[in-house]
């Protein structure tokens, strides 16, 4: 694993072994980014189910201001400490959560992040109740992207409330969701 594009381009992760991580791919990360891309820069993110910190810290190393890296599992959190120590990223832009992810969305009070990235576990098919839950979290605004993973069989609604999907791509077993609040379909903002 190795981040892409940015200040800590062609970085390697450092390598574990834990049976319950799946890290996204460089495939769906690329394409992730490159779909996202004018929402990155100086924006507020989220990297729930982080896993490693892959995908929080792809968007940290492309300007992102600030990362809130939400996870429950202790050997998860562990590593997605050694990779943020290891790049060295500095501790102003970036939160470490030790809680349930959609305990999390539902308690959350604040303000909308930017950019919501999700890659719930898929052996759990975490993601329609994921989106049910960050359709009525603060975290989601008017302005907010997300993307979430989901494996193909689980259900995954079009739309939740007043979050609309406006892309999908398929990786054979897996597919790449992303969403957007519906005024910002309306205006053209998700830059699809």
């Amino acid at each position: 694993m190795r981040i892409i594009a940015g200040k800590y381009r062609g970085h390697q992760l450092v390598a574990f072994k834990a049976d319950h991580i799946r890290p996204t791919t460089d495939r769906v990360k690329e394409t992730l980014f490159n779909k996202i891309q004018f929402h990155i820069e100086g924006a507020k993110v989220v990297d729930l189910f982080c896993g490693t910190g892959n995908l929080g810290i792809e968007a940290l190393s492309r300007d992102a201001t600030f990362c809130t890296f939400v996870e429950k599992n202790p050997k998860s959190l562990t590593i997605t400490r050694q990779n943020l120590e290891k790049l060295k990223v500095p501790g102003d832009q970036y939160k470490i959560i030790n809680m349930d992810v959609i305990a999390y969305l539902k308690s959350y009070k604040g303000e909308p992040f930017d950019v919501i990235l999700a890659d719930p576990p898929f052996t759990e098919k975490m993601a329609h109740a994921v989106m049910e839950t960050a359709s009525q979290s603060e975290g989601f605004g008017a302005h907010t992207i997300m993307a979430i993973e989901s494996e193909k069989k689980e259900r995954m609604e079009e739309r939740y409330g007043a979050l609309v999907r406006y892309s999908q791509k398929d990786y054979g077993d897996k597919y790449l969701n992303l969403f957007c609040h519906e005024s910002a379909l309306e205006e053209g903002e998700s830059n699809e």
